[in-house]
């Protein structure tokens, strides 16, 4: 059984459950820090899964083999297991995890936060080499993707804006774990990649200013191929939704949902 922390229920304003899919390294936990209880105090039916191998989910078989595939089919069993389709919202690599679910899944919307772009990762991985070379090669080969965010320096430079609290960012590297070498350093890059004529939903697409993940120009591009605009967050990380403005982005996210009747 997948860990689902699941909060509120759905209103006669928001009839759709919103389903939050983290992204690599992460587990439903970074969710359940602000998101789920602003929209379950907002009169919507929020859940965060964590993927196999995540948080306390279980996986049948090695982390480091599980791949974009098995992410999507954890996805597809809570989302089946709801009464009516869920939006689903995306974060980081969880958002090519929702691209790709959204390709063969009916949905009412999906949200995209930070997200990996549909051509991939490939140029975030080698922006992560030319800043760590050794540690990058090593974790490609080795399967110990913590090597990049072994410190709190490097956790902030990937995940944080400049000011964000310290105890923050200490909080969440104790709490990151290992990630799948295969969906990190194949799927993403080149294997499992999105195609976005296959996905009819509306999409909202929200980037961060100071991303050290993915850039501005590579959030609008996802944005662009979904026939949309990005909004991009001013001085703000990577990880949106813990950020010390998470609120905004919430905010946003509340207004865009009401404006599309869900």
């Amino acid at each position: 059984m997948l860990e689902v922390i699941d909060k509120g229920a759905c209103s006669d304003a928001h009839p759709s459950p919103l389903l939050f899919v983290h992204g690599a390294w992460h587990a439903a936990w970074c969710w359940d820090e602000h998101f789920l209880d602003f929209f379950a105090d907002n009169g919507y039916r929020a859940l965060a899964v964590s993927l196999r191998g995540h948080g306390n989910s279980p996986t049948p078989k090695p982390l480091r083999g599980c791949s974009i595939t098995d992410y999507v089919d954890d996805v597809k069993s809570v989302a089946e297991a709801l009464p009516t389709p869920p939006v689903l919202v995306g974060h980081s690599l969880g958002g090519l995890v929702v691209q790709t679910y959204l390709e063969a899944h009916a949905a009412p919307a999906g949200i995209l936060l930070a997200s990996c772009p549909p051509e991939g990762s490939r140029n975030a991985t080698l922006r992560l080499m030319r800043q760590y070379p050794w540690s990058t090669v090593k974790a490609m080969l080795t399967g110990d993707t913590m090597l990049i965010l072994k410190t709190p320096e490097r956790a902030r430079k990937s995940m944080f804006s400049p000011t964000t609290p310290e105890p923050v960012v200490r909080d969440c590297v104790k709490r990151v774990q290992q990630e799948s070498k295969r969906a990190l350093y194949v799927d993403a890059i080149f294997r499992s990649l999105p195609k976005p004529e296959l996905v009819s939903a509306p999409l909202l697409v929200l980037g961060a200013e100071l991303d050290g993940a993915f850039t501005v120009d590579e959030v609008r591009s996802t944005a662009t191929a979904y026939d949309t605009v990005a909004e991009v967050f001013p001085n703000m990380g990577h990880d949106m939704m813990l950020e010390p403005d998470w609120r905004v982005v919430a905010e946003r996210i509340h207004a865009w949902l009401a404006h599309e009747g869900l």
